[in-house]
């Protein structure tokens, strides 16, 4: 089994609270005796991890940062869907799917996936190539959502869209450009929500797969919102349209 270093406690922790069979060990500062740090250990044990207590720096070493918190797992691979069909398969009524084109920034995807847990989308589903991958970084900034919420990569995105397609899913993609915004579509059916990369936007194949485009009303000064912000925005209409009782 291919291991990799999570990091923060967020991840950490709820790597244990979820997937416990996967954390080989944990590597923790042993200069911290706080609470939440004992709190940390005393999981990780009750859940027969390893715990070996090293120093400020060796953890710096280890993950490349400085941003850790104290504490680093190596662990596992997630046993959470990573093959779309088995995950469209799984799902109980309508889907809801969260697309990023391009997305570079692991800061950026981590908060994306954090919005995705909040919301209680299905997957997030992203290209392979030209994209961020879920490394620890992201995986921090998700704040455990990256042990709950399945993030899918796939070869040909364009190709993947048309599937979705064909399972009756709308794509619904995000631009600026356009009359239409996120209050005027139907968000109740299946839906996949497209969100481009932070300078260029989405891709041109992509933009044409869409069945809408829509755009973020804009009432102050700056013309557009982080990424992250503008997911949680559309995924959250989404979840308020379902939510309406007829």
């Amino acid at each position: 089994m291919k291991s990799k270093m999570i990091f923060g406690f967020h991840a950490v922790t709820s790597r244990i609270r979820h997937e416990a069979s996967t954390v080989e060990e944990i590597y923790v500062d042993s200069g911290r005796s706080d609470r939440r740090m004992q709190e940390l250990i005393h999981a990780a044990k009750s859940a027969g991890v390893r715990v070996i207590p090293t120093d400020d720096q060796r953890l710096s070493n280890i993950v490349g940062t400085r941003r850790h918190q104290g504490v680093v797992a190596k662990a596992g691979e997630l046993s959470l869907a990573r093959n779309l069909d088995e995950l469209l398969d799984a799902i109980e009524g309508p889907p809801l799917l969260l697309v990023l084109d391009g997305i570079t920034d692991p800061h950026n995807l981590g908060a994306c996936l954090r919005v995705a847990d909040g919301v209680g989308a299905h997957a997030v589903i992203a290209p392979k190539d030209r994209a961020v991958g879920l490394n620890a970084t992201a995986a921090k900034v998700a704040s455990g959502a990256a042990e709950t919420v399945p993030y899918i990569t796939v070869t040909n995105l364009a190709r993947t869209l048309r599937e979705l397609k064909e399972r009756d899913i709308m794509l619904v993609g995000t631009t600026d450009d356009v009359d239409k915004n996120i209050y005027d579509v139907n968000f109740k059916g299946g839906v996949a929500i497209i969100m481009g990369s932070e300078g260029e936007g989405m891709r041109r194949l992509t933009r044409e797969t869409c069945d809408v485009l829509v755009q973020i009303p804009m009432f102050g000064s700056v013309e557009s919102l982080n990424v992250s912000v503008a997911s949680g925005v559309c995924l959250y209409e989404a979840r308020r349209q379902r939510l309406v009782r007829e």
